[in-house]
Formats: C-alpha cells, structure tokens, sequence
C-alpha cells in the first residue's frame, strides 16, 4: 500500500549507524524536523561491529592523524560524562619487546629510516614513551589517570604472559558498548520529536523543486517523505547509496575494510586490556569481555565483496590465535573461540597503499546543486558527536532557525548518574529488587543505567517479570526492548541490544523468537490497530 505524503521535513537521515543517529539526535535536539530510516536494525552493521573502545587510537600518531587523535582524546571524557552505564575507563597494558616494528609505509617508519637506519624499523622504547606522553597531554585530559611503567615480573598483569616480557606500560582509554550507544542515541532523537523507522530501506530519493522527495519501503508498505536536506549516512553502503539510490554520478567513494574478531573463553584474571604490537607492524587488543571471556581483535583487510556479507574467515581467526600466542604464556587456538564477528569499515578512499594506512578521520561532502545533500564518509565511533556537530555546521546555512550545538555532556537516556556511581546504582537496584542476582543487577545497569527500575515494571518477583528465556533475559525486558527500543527479531536482542548470544541456547533463541513474532503479529492485527 502507498502511505499519504506527509509534509515536509527538514532532515531525512539515511542509515541507522552511530553517524546517522548521531546527526538526527543533534538536530531534533536544535528544533529541525527529522525522519531517520534504516533498512535493517539499529547498528546492524559497523556500529556494532566495533572493538568496543572509545579512544583517541594510539598508533594513528604515526601517521600523523593529529587532527583526529586530539578530538578524539578530547571527546573520551566527554562521552564518558554523557553515559557513564555504557561507557567506562579502562587501562591499557602494552608489553615491550625490541622485536617490535613499524609498519613499514608509515611516516613516522619512513622518516627513522632515514635519520636512524640502524633501528631496521624498530619502535624503540624512548618513542613509545613520547608517544604516550603526547597521548597524556593533547587531549586535555582530566578523569582519566595518566600512563605509567609496569614491572611485568612483579604486576599482575605479567602473568598471563610470557616470561619474556618483563616490562611494559600502562595508560588510559575507555569501553563503550557500541551498538547500545546507537540505540540510545535513536531514542533521545525520538524523545526529542525524530521519526526512526527501523526495518525501512529507501528505494529512491530524487530532487524536486527545493525539496527531496523520498520513497521508502517498510512493514507498513510503501511511503513518501519530503524533505529540504538529506543525509546519507549508509556507513559501507554511503557509495551505493549515492550511485543506485540517489543515481548522482560522484569521483568519491569508501574503501570496504574487514575488522574481524574473536571472543575466546577468559584468558586472564583481572580487568585491564592489552595493546599487542606485532612483528608485521600490526596491532591488536585483548580485551575483558562480557565478565567471562576475552574479546581479541582486529585485522584490517580490503573487503571484497558486499558490507553485509562480512566473516572472520578461517585465516584470520587463525591470524588473531597466533598473535595473541605471541604474548600469553598459554597458546591461544581455535578451540578457544567461541564466536566470531566481523565488520565493514567505509573508510574514505585517499587512496592509501594498504587497508592499515587508510585514513580513520571522517569527510563530509556536501552537494548544494538543489536542496542540500551530506554525504559522510568514514569516521570512528569515539568521535561520532563531533562528527554530527560538524554535519550541522555544513548544513547550518540552510537552516538559520537552528538552535546552536548543545550535546556535549549532555546525557543519553539511562546516563543520568556522575561518572563512577555505576556499583553504587547496581546496589541500589538489587537492594529494590532483592531477588537480583549481583550480576543480574550488574547487567542491567550497565545496559540501562537508572531505567532499569523501569524496565523491571516494579516487580517484587521474577514471576511478574514474565517468562524467562533464560541468562536472565525476561519478557518484561524484552517488551522494553521492542516497545522502546525498535528490537524486532532475536537477533536485535541478543546479539545488539545485548551479548545474550553467548550464554543463551538455540532452543531458548528459538523460543524468544516465536514470542516476539506472535507479539508483533498481536501488534499488528485488526483488533489492536482498532484499539489504538
């Protein structure tokens, strides 16, 4: 069926990653009219595929990305005041050994081998600490403590690795939980008037006069929108969005980079993460992960092929097994894993000689040959609000009634607590709810923070919190989830709305399917739609 024109609004955002909810909640949040459709779920793609840290990425300093590492240092703190469930410090410990080499197409590679060929592209301990030190320093840092040298014979740390290595610094960055910070960031938009659709794909935008005029295709059928500015967001399909949807002929374009993980069983004790350098030049991180396992990640390869299609293949889990080998006193192997994930990064396309010397920072490309239209291309997750504020600054011409940038610091639904209460809150919420487990408790506030309470309805049980579909996932939290958090299959809930996924079995992942196809169903019938 055809839905009726609606009247024009300001922005259509194309895409549901962390770029394109980020812009549609910074714009509600400055009075424009915003309508955001993403073909799939929320963070279905990149935006959950991340290694889950908001960072200033250390190793871009070789590359001279200053630009981008000092926003992004100085956005670590910020984020962290905005949405201190999802979000927290995390320290970093970085094992030194003088087999430790650059990549070899680097700057800062080139420029030492010719001032000092006698290092054979090593990175020698004096500039690790220079480069820690200018990561201390240029971003303004206040909540975070400072780098540090660890004795690796006596720190616990030192452990889980090989004897070999005997020392190594310690500094800060933070965990995020990706694909909850895109959600959230779609229902601030929404609180603040946005229109999201999930599950809607574009099948065409063309101009019209001053407006866009766009077709979509969702559950509902077939409808129009207009608009007086577009934003394609598309994350790995910004290209095609430009080519096939919109059919503008553009020289710009993304290179596809695959970013695979493993999550393996838990290899050591303690909470910290280690930043491994390899002999290639590479790095990679080994992460605490989900309370009970070990995140390790990432490769960086051209992805061939489309965005969707991603896997960590079986060369690069075994890539990954032998790297971390390379570090832990115990041999990591495939055995060990016990998932896999994989992303598509749509890096701008600087023609760079190798997927690692590819540019992290993001462009924006604004076509005025009409009614404006913001292409984006690349971008991190630590500076997508920087990103969404530079988005309205291009656009701002066209919009003189917008409010002025207000995000910064301000928090996201459930982040209405300071910064380090987050084992007071879980106390608090067990205390309420005295059949919580702690980490039951645990869970819940690092994903909603103090809507939990709401999220348990007041139950006084866990028989009023519904069904249980096991790992403490109820039917009170997964009605949350799809009545105010736009899950529409299991997939959204255990794998995006939460990590569930890994403690969960097939048949209790079947079982919340069929609940929430028949809710759906529910929601959907004649009897329901005559009730509203």
């Amino acid at each position: 069926m055809r839905i009726a024109t609606s009247d024009p609004v300001d922005l259509f955002v194309i895409g549901g990653g962390i770029n394109g909810c980020g812009i549609a909640r910074d714009a509600s949040g400055r009075g424009l009219s915003v309508t955001l459709a993403e073909m799939g779920d929320l963070a279905q793609a990149t935006s959950s595929s991340s290694t889950k840290l908001f960072h200033g990425g250390l190793r871009y300093l070789e590359y001279f990305e200053f630009r981008l590492v000092r926003e992004a240092l100085e956005e670590r703190e910020t984020l962290l005041v905005a949405m201190p469930h999802i979000s927290w410090p995390m320290r970093f410990v970085l094992p030194y050994h003088e087999d430790m080499r650059f990549e070899s197409n680097t700057p800062v590679s080139r420029i030492l081998g010719r001032l000092m060929p006698w290092l054979k592209g090593r990175r020698p301990a004096w500039l690790i600490r220079a480069a820690l030190y200018t990561y201390d320093h240029m971003g303004g840092r206040k909540i975070l403590p400072p780098a540090r040298t660890l004795d690796l014979t006596r720190d616990p740390a030192g452990r889980a690795l090989k004897p070999k290595f005997t020392h190594a610094y310690e500094y800060s960055d933070c965990w995020v939980e990706d694909s909850r910070l895109v959600v959230l960031n779609a229902r601030d938009a929404e609180a603040r008037g946005a229109t999201v659709l999930v599950q809607t794909k574009v099948i065409s935008a063309e101009r019209r006069g001053d407006l866009w005029h766009v077709v979509t295709e969702g559950p509902e059928g077939r409808a129009e929108h207009r608009a007086r500015a577009l934003v394609n967001a598309g994350g790995p399909w910004v290209e095609d969005v430009i080519r096939n949807t919109l059919r503008i002929n553009s020289s710009e374009g993304v290179r596809l980079v695959r970013g695979s993980h493993i999550v393996t069983k838990r290899l050591f004790d303690h909470d910290r993460c280690y930043f491994f350098q390899g002999t290639d030049g590479r790095i990679i991180f080994a992460i605490p992960y989900e309370q009970d396992f070990t995140l390790i990640g990432t490769t960086d390869h051209d992805h061939k092929g489309p965005p969707g299609s991603a896997t960590c293949t079986p060369e690069e889990q075994d890539y990954l097994c032998a790297f971390a080998s390379e570090y832990f006193a115990k041999p990591v192997t495939r055995d060990d894993i016990v998932w896999t994930y994989s992303g598509v990064r749509p890096l701008y396309n600087d023609g760079a000689k190798s997927a690692t010397a590819a540019t992290r920072d993001y462009v924006l490309s604004l076509d005025e040959n009409g009614p404006p239209l913001l292409n984006v291309f690349g971008g991190k997750i630590t500076t997508y609000r920087r990103l969404a504020e530079s988005a309205l600054a291009r656009l701002a011409p066209h919009f003189p009634q917008a409010k002025p940038a207000w995000t910064a610091r301000v928090a996201l639904p459930g982040g209405d607590f300071p910064q380090g209460d987050r084992a007071a809150l879980t106390a608090r919420l067990q205390a309420d709810h005295g059949f919580l487990t702690p980490a039951w408790a645990a869970r819940l506030i690092r994903a909603y923070g103090t809507e939990a309470w709401q999220v348990l309805r007041g139950a006084c049980n866990a028989v009023e919190l519904g069904r249980d579909f096991g790992a403490t996932l109820t039917e009170a939290e997964v009605d949350w989830l799809m009545q105010r958090e736009y899950a529409r299959t299991a997939e959204d809930v255990i794998w995006r709305r939460s990590k569930l996924g890994l403690r969960m079995t097939v048949e209790e992942t079947n079982a919340l399917a069929a609940y929430m196809r028949s809710a759906q169903d529910r929601a959907l019938s004649p009897a329901a739609e005559g009730g509203r």
